[in-house]
């Protein structure tokens, strides 16, 4: 695989690893209207296809190719 292919991929994996763990570390959404506190629960479904992706991601940029 090409160098730059692998780099892109590194830094890619990195960035979706990154972002999906943000997404699911967020607080929860919590409206407050006077005395009534709405919280919104928080579905982490997309953050784990995330780190999912980012782990293929960098998975596939540290494969070894022919040299």
């Amino acid at each position: 695989m090409n160098k730059t292919i692998k780099t892109v991929l590194l830094v890619a994996g990195v960035v979706l690893l990154v972002y999906g763990t943000y997404t699911m570390i967020q607080p929860e959404t919590q409206v407050s209207i006077g005395d009534l506190d709405l919280i919104k629960s928080q579905d982490n479904t997309n953050s784990y296809i995330t780190i999912a992706l980012g782990i293929a991601a960098v998975a596939l940029s540290l494969i070894k190719g022919k040299s």
